[in-house]
């Protein structure tokens, strides 16, 4: 069977080698009823495979039947999939038949199998093993002849190790595991991608197709893409909705690509380039933070002198020797945590120190010092973002967006 006529038929766009290595063994597991686990991040289209493996087998003419696990609630789980007989429980009102019970002789695809209960885990191994199920409320055992193919969006041998999934039934499911990668791991298919869905919205919008200039397509390149084919679906079409102009430049995509926490961010650089940005970043960073350190060891010399001047103020005519016996008599009765601090700082010595210079502490946060050395950098090359982006060690790419984020006007 040819890969591209299978893509065709079940709209899968892409050629990354991994990809196509999914779509070959789910032709090989087809043919046989062998259980199947399909592995890989939320969006980026699990679904696909399961239809592939049901419409290649000798169950084709049978139902094929999709059940989002964590989309149904734990009370109701084991009666949606098993079925229930009447007065089983509040509100069945009559015999139910369960998705095993449906689907006889056809596929059965359990998508997000990791939120399935321990108690309906059980169950569920036990049809596996024996093709025998029980409705809730029955004592009947009943016989299913359902292929199971399964698919999870997190590790389950985490899972196992938590003590949230059944060892026996991981390794009953994952009789044939099949690995999607998702989206950042496969290339240029995000242009392929890009392209299938800006022309699908383009006509069901009645409008021109909108189009990446050479550095957008960069940023799409570079970026992680969290929500896999999903979030690529989504941005484009919000991109052709508003945007008028057709040519999407660098600068207007940046509004629609999210700043993610996890620090995946896109860049307008070549792999080979990644690894010194970020060197160049981590440079930046660690150098503020020797600033700090300066700055700090400044404050607690100051705090020291601080602390000298006051024995010979306390109390007016103290002398050294008279605080240090002031300070002997006091010491036995401060707690722990007081002894930390000299008697003549407890709030009744303090009151006869006399006024000294005012301190006023200098700020310690790394994102002032960080916007005051753009600043400067800024006001170094009159405004011009590449050479202040090279004296400070960054991309251009992320001086813009520390520029915007912080709301920075160039003089």
């Amino acid at each position: 069977m040819d890969i591209q006529e299978i893509k065709q038929r079940f709209s899968i766009i892409g050629n990354a080698p991994g990809l196509n290595r999914a779509i070959e063994v789910a032709l090989q597991v087809a043919p046989t009823d062998l259980s199947v686990l399909i592995s890989g991040e939320s969006g980026v289209g699990k679904e696909s495979f399961p239809q592939i493996i049901h419409y290649y087998s000798p169950r084709k003419h049978g139902k094929y039947i999709a059940i989002n696990c964590g989309a149904i609630p734990e009370g109701t789980i084991d009666s949606e999939l098993f079925g229930h007989e009447k007065g089983s429980f509040t509100g069945a009102l009559n015999d139910r038949k369960g998705y095993f019970e449906v689907t006889d002789s056809g596929t059965l695809f359990l998508d997000e199998i990791g939120e399935l209960p321990i108690s309906t885990q059980v169950r569920l191994l036990r049809v596996l093993e024996t093709g025998e199920f029980i409705r809730v409320g029955s004592s009947q055992v009943q016989k299913t002849n359902v292929r199971v193919i399964a698919a999870t969006n997190f590790d389950l041998t985490h899972a196992i190790k938590e003590g949230k999934f059944r060892e026996d039934l991981y390794y009953r499911l994952n009789t044939v595991p099949i690995k999607v990668l998702p989206l950042r791991e496969r290339g240029n298919d995000v242009l392929l991608l890009f392209r299938k869905f800006a022309t699908d919205f383009a006509e069901r919008y009645k409008m021109p197709s909108i189009r990446l200039t050479e550095e957008a397509q960069k940023i799409f390149l570079g970026y992680r893409w969290p929500g896999n084919v999903r979030q690529l679906k989504n941005i484009t079409e919000q991109i052709s909705i508003i945007e008028t102009d057709r040519d999407i430049s660098a600068e207007k995509l940046i509004h629609y690509i999210p700043n993610e926490d996890t620090g995946f961010l896109p860049a307008l650089y070549h792999k080979e380039s990644d690894a010194r940005a970020l060197e160049n970043e981590r440079t930046m960073m660690l150098n503020a933070l020797i600033g700090l350190k300066k700055e700090l060891d400044e404050l607690k010399e100051k705090f020291n002198q601080l602390v000298k001047v006051a024995p010979s103020t306390v109390r007016g005519e103290e002398t050294d020797d008279g605080f240090m016996q002031l300070y002997k008599e006091e010491k036995n009765s401060l707690n722990q945590d007081d002894a930390i601090f000299p008697g003549y700082l407890k709030p009744n010595a303090r009151a006869h120190i006399q006024d000294t210079e005012e301190f006023v502490e200098e700020s310690l946060s790394i994102e002032e010092k960080e916007m005051e050395l753009i600043l400067k950098a800024l006001e170094r090359h009159n405004g011009k973002r590449k050479l202040a982006a090279e004296e400070l060690g960054i991309s251009e790419r992320t001086l813009y967006r520390k520029i915007k984020e912080n709301n920075i006007r160039q003089k």
